[in-house]
């Protein structure tokens, strides 16, 4: 027994209206008021983030995914500014001179807000230093016992050249002075002796003379050695004496810089190192001062820590937390997280030519300003930038930081580098991607499943019920007064909300892709306002959605126009035998419209051979390929189940000259062969949408409302008959949201959407012949359409069996 015939759906079923009745309206007062709803239908996101900012351990970081528009950031930033309140503020972190040393910069954790004060504090030393050890020194009390000290060793030396050359003088010996510094001569009458008058002299007297020489000389060379060991103790009790004059002031100034800030447990041990350089080099505040003094333009009072030499005595603060009331953990977004940005960084100078650094050019990273909070950061930027994705791992595994500059890590350059201390790392990494993203890190980076314990994944969708409905209308009316928009009314609202249901392409559903609702109603409050209203209307709303649809609708005009003037050949009146209008979607941007394609088959008798013609020449995709090898799969396994399969039959998109990949159009190719094979012409006012498997049943496809829409503009243009339409998957009756043109007309009369669920009823209701059903005997009902498919095939197998048995004849005309 036949089924009944599908009917003509209605109009309520072609689209959703959401009551703007049943919206409880809010005053601007009470919105304003309000600290803003939570996301809707992101309940199952927002528990696994709240999860992963409250746990302690240091490997449970977040990766939120899901499509973009979502809320992902605001659920984000919302959640970790609920948290941050509750939570400790972090120490600061500052730099410092390692005067052992100086290429590995010692990093010091001080309390919170005491970076700046030491660093400030350092300034006021060394500013008051430079004064007060120049004014030492040029005090009268060092320059007496500077001269002591001088005069002492001055004495001491002349002493020993004096008592040497007494000595030598009774013995008739002088000390001569030349160019070639002191020697020692023989004398007569108080005159040198000369080498003529020396030999003259007895033989006697001049070998007493050649032995008291040498001796003599010998006598001069070692007083003359004493005195680089005299100036050695002359430099040393100067040294010493500078060393105690120094100490007096650095003492006393060190003493109120550590009262000042505290007996912490890393400013003593460093003011106790910097109190012992600054005692061993006072020369430094010396030499400094004098050249600022006497240039023509000396350096203003109390600057003098502006001077490259007192650089070693800065403090060079990474990150500085100021205590305070509203003072929080930090929460650091990083938009462009190179290696740089993202570790830190070692700056260089340039002096005479080349390029040098020290400690204070160094300079802090994301991970060192979110150090002890959270870091938020887009996963696709990260992966994107040379090496920033294994210093962040690197970062999260050691849990520290480790300054590594991208030339170095390149060799891209050899000058003065440092070695900076490691910063201990407390934070938590949030990563937002999109879903791909996050299964491809998941199968090809062993690490990240490590460190990314936690996923927060944010739905696309949500269930159209009144709490949902509720929730978004809410979340609507609050985003416009956050964003100083015009309210909207509830008509306007409610309009959005069937604007989300059709972003979503599910009648059943809301779409929770907030920006593009968020960008509709921007769009709908400048007509608003345009039309001089203090609220935004759904007229507004239709509006913005039209103007967004005509900006994206170029390509889908010039193609409804080739299809208009049959440059383009599409049927919508009469019948053709193995032509049907299928239906396909086009997307450019976000904008997607429907388009009727003419698909055509072509049978005769073969081998079994079913050709896809763009498969053939490489321009259907896989799934297209897929979708032909299955309805190759249903008539072998329906028709002619005793006889060889006996048919050879191409399948084609007319006209088309692009790539074709999906299954969506297998059911309008498998009818096509079908009235190919009964010979029974296909109604061309009707297109078909859907996909097909072995058993006959028609599947759902995606883009069910553009393709309607698709097809009935191309009916429109060329005038509605009523008996027009399109045949949908019953599966996707759910799906419809048409725009209000099409459910406008379909309620006049004017077009129809029928859903089926075989390929039978398809048939049926294309052809105005029945399918028939297989008897107990096991034949088709006569003159059904199936009973002249069999048939045809019946007859491709015979005709086949028949010139089998001819080839295999004999030839008359040959030798036995």
């Amino acid at each position: 027994m036949a089924s009944a015939a599908p009917k003509a759906l209605t109009g309520r079923q072609l689209r959703q209206r959401c009551d703007p009745a049943a919206l409880r309206s809010t005053s601007s007062e009470q919105v304003e008021q309000a600290p803003g709803p939570a996301l809707v239908g992101q309940e199952r996101g927002l528990r696994a983030l709240r999860l992963a900012v409250e746990m302690r351990g240091s490997d449970f970081n977040l990766f939120v995914l899901g499509p973009p528009g979502t809320g992902r950031h605001t659920a984000v930033h919302r959640v970790l500014r609920e948290q941050v309140a509750s939570r400790e503020l972090p120490p600061d972190w500052a730099y410092v001179n390692n005067f052992d040393a100086p290429h590995r910069p010692v990093a010091l954790r001080l309390p919170a807000g005491m970076a700046d004060r030491l660093r400030q504090e350092m300034e006021r030393v060394v500013d008051d230093l430079a004064s007060d050890i120049p004014a030492l020194f040029e005090s009268d009390e060092y320059q007496t016992q500077r001269r002591a000290i001088d005069e002492e060793f001055g004495e001491r030396q002349e002493q020993a050249m004096a008592e040497f050359a007494e000595r030598a003088r009774k013995e008739d010996v002088a000390v001569v002075r030349t160019p070639m510094g002191y020697m020692v001569a023989a004398t007569r009458d108080g005159e040198a002796l000369k080498t003529e008058d020396y030999n003259k002299l007895p033989e006697e007297e001049q070998e007493k003379i050649d032995e008291k020489i040498p001796r003599f000389q010998e006598g001069l060379t070692e007083v003359l050695s004493n005195a680089p060991k005299l100036e050695r103790e002359h430099r040393a009790r100067v040294e010493a004496l500078n060393a105690e004059m120094a100490e007096r002031a650095v003492s006393g100034r060190i003493t109120e810089a550590e009262a000042a800030l505290g007996n912490g447990e890393e400013i003593q041990p460093y003011l106790a190192r910097v109190r012992e350089d600054m005692i061993a080099n006072p020369e430094l505040f010396l030499q400094t001062t004098a050249q600022m003094n006497e240039g023509l333009f000396p350096e203003p009072l109390g600057k003098s820590h502006r001077e490259p030499a007192f650089g070693r005595y800065m403090v060079n603060v990474v990150v500085a937390n100021t205590p305070g009331p509203d003072a929080t953990a930090p929460i650091e977004t990083e938009d462009l997280p190179t290696l740089d940005r993202l570790v830190g960084r070692i700056e260089h100078v340039s002096h005479m030519g080349s390029l040098i650094t020290d400690f204070t050019l160094i300079r802090p990273g994301a991970l060192h300003r979110a150090n002890g909070g959270f870091l938020v950061l887009d996963a696709r930027r990260v992966l994107s930038e040379p090496f920033a994705w294994d210093a962040l791992k690197r970062s999260l595994k050691k849990r520290a930081i480790t300054i590594t500059s991208l030339a170095e890590r390149m060799s891209l350059m050899s000058t003065t580098s440092l070695e900076p201390d490691p910063i201990p790392l407390d934070l938590r990494v949030i990563l937002v991607g999109d879903r791909l993203l996050y299964a491809l890190l998941v199968m090809l980076d062993p690490d990240f499943s490590e460190l990314f314990k936690i996923q927060a994944d944010f739905e696309d969708n949500v269930d159209r019920d009144s709490a949902s409905l509720a929730g978004l209308a809410g979340l609507i009316r609050s985003y416009a007064a956050q964003e100083g928009l015009l309210p909207p009314e509830d008509t306007g609202v409610a309009r959005l909300l069937d604007e989300a249901t059709r972003i979503a392409e599910d009648s059943q559903k809301l779409s929770l892709r907030l920006s593009q609702i968020a960008d509709i109603l921007r769009e709908a409050e400048h007509y608003a306002r345009m039309r001089g209203q203090a609220e935004i209307a759904a007229e507004d709303v239709d509006r913005a959605v039209e103007e967004r649809d005509r900006r994206g609708a170029r390509i889908r005009d010039r193609t409804h126009e080739a299809i208009t003037r049959e440059t383009l050949m599409i049927d919508t009146d009469g019948e053709k035998v193995g032509q049907i209008n299928g239906l396909s979607v086009v997307g450019l941007g976000d904008h997607r419209f429907g388009r009727p394609s003419r698909i055509t088959a072509r049978t005769r008798m073969g081998t079994g051979k079913l050709i896809d013609i763009e498969r053939e020449v490489e321009l259907g995709g896989p799934l297209h390929s897929k979708g032909v090898m299955i309805l190759a799969g249903y008539l072998t396994s329906t028709y002619a189940l005793d006889v060889p399969f006996s048919l050879h039959a191409s399948l084609v998109f007319e006209q088309s000259y692009g790539g074709i990949d999906g299954d969506s159009a297998s059911c309008a190719e498998l009818i096509a062969l079908l009235s190919a094979l009964s010979h029974l012409p296909i109604r061309q006012d009707l297109a078909i949408t859907g996909s097909v498997n072995q058993l006959g049943e028609v599947q759902a496809i995606g883009g069910v409302n553009e393709k309607i829409e698709g097809f009935f503009d191309i009916c429109a243009r060329r005038g509605l008959t009523g008996d027009q339409g399109v045949l949908i998957p019953v599966a996707n009756v759910a799906h419809l949201m048409l725009r209000d043109r099409v459910v406008e007309a379909a309620e006049a009369g004017r077009f129809r959407i029928i859903p089926i669920a075989k390929v039978d009823q398809a048939m049926e209701l294309l052809t105005g012949t029945p399918a028939g059903a297989r008897t107990p005997e096991g034949d088709f009902e006569a003159d059904s359409v199936n009973a002249r498919i069999e048939a045809q095939l019946q007859a491709f197998a015979q005709a086949r069996r028949a010139f089998a048995a001819r080839s295999e004849e004999p030839d008359p005309g040959g030798l036995a």
